[in-house]
C-alpha cells in the first residue's frame, strides 16, 4: 500500500509506477503477464483508478507495459526496467520493494580523513538516512555530497529520492556510480529501529557517484541488514 504523499515523499501515482518498475526488473512480474482489472488493482492498492491510470501511464512510456484495448495491460519485461530508483541496488530478498527514507540527521561540515577524495569544496554536506523497504528497516546511509553545490540544503525540500532532488534542485545530475560491496559492523549512530545494532557485521556498501562532468560528487557508505535484504545489480 502507497504512503500518504507527506513533503518530501514521491507522488502516489510514482510510487505505484516504481513498485512495478521494481517488480517488473526482480522477475516477480514476468513478461507477458497480465495485470489484474484496474478497478481491481486500485482498490488492493487503495488508490483511485486514475492515479493507478497515470503510474501505468509511466510504465507504457518506459516500454515495461503494454496497453491491449478491450483485453487489459501486458507486462513487457524486455524494457529497461529504470526508473527514479534505477541506481538503489538494494532489494528485499524476495524481490523488489519499494524504497522510502526517514532523515536522521544533516550537516555541513568538513571532509573526514576517512572518505576517499571528491569533489572540490573542504567541506561536505553529511546525511544520515535510515532506508525502508515497503516499511520494513533496511539500510542506514551516510551520504557525503560535495559542499560546492549548494551552500545548505533543506530538509524540507529533500526528496526521498536524493538523485531526483539533486536534478531538481541543482541541476546536478548523477550518471555513474561505482559501487564496492563487503562486510562492517553497523556505525554507532544505528537507531534501534535497524536490526543489526550498532558494531554488528552486517552487508556494506561504499560508492562513488560521479556527475555529469565526470567529477566525483558524492561518497555514500550504506550498512544493510542482509537477513532482509540483498545487493543486486543487473546486467543487460
Amino acid at each position: 500500500m502507497p504512503r500518504s504523499a507527506s513533503k518530501g515523499s514521491l507522488p502516489v501515482y510514482l510510487q505505484i509506477s516504481e513498485r512495478l518498475i521494481r517488480e517488473i526488473g526482480a522477475g516477480r512480474l514476468p513478461d507477458g503477464e497480465r495485470l489484474a482489472p484496474e478497478r481491481e488493482m486500485a482498490a488492493s492498492l487503495s488508490i483511485s483508478v486514475g492515479t493507478l491510470r497515470k503510474a501505468l501511464a509511466e510504465l507504457e512510456k518506459k516500454g515495461l507495459l503494454e496497453r491491449r484495448h478491450g483485453s487489459g495491460n501486458y507486462v513487457r519485461a524486455s524494457g529497461r526496467a529504470e526508473g527514479v530508483y534505477a541506481f538503489f541496488r538494494i532489494e528485499l530478498i524476495e524481490g523488489g520493494g519499494l524504497p522510502t527514507a526517514e532523515l536522521i540527521d544533516l550537516c555541513r561540515m568538513p571532509k573526514p580523513d576517512d572518505v576517499p577524495a571528491f569533489g572540490v569544496s573542504p567541506d561536505a554536506h553529511r546525511i544520515r538516512r535510515l532506508r525502508s523497504l515497503d516499511g520494513i528497516p533496511a539500510v542506514l546511509e551516510e551520504i557525503w555530497r560535495d559542499g560546492s553545490y549548494a551552500d545548505a540544503l533543506d530538509p524540507d525540500d529533500m526528496s526521498e529520492s536524493l538523485y531526483l532532488y539533486y536534478r531538481q534542485a541543482f541541476d546536478l545530475a548523477i550518471t555513474r556510480a561505482q559501487d564496492s560491496v563487503g562486510v562492517a559492523p553497523a556505525p554507532d549512530w544505528a537507531p534501534e529501529r535497524f536490526p543489526p545494532q550498532p558494531g554488528t557485521a552486517c552487508g556494506f556498501i561504499e560508492r562513488l557517484s560521479r556527475a555529469q562532468d565526470n567529477r566525483i560528487a558524492e561518497v555514500s557508505r550504506n550498512w544493510f541488514d542482509a537477513n532482509t535484504v540483498r545487493y543486486v545489480s543487473r546486467m543487460r
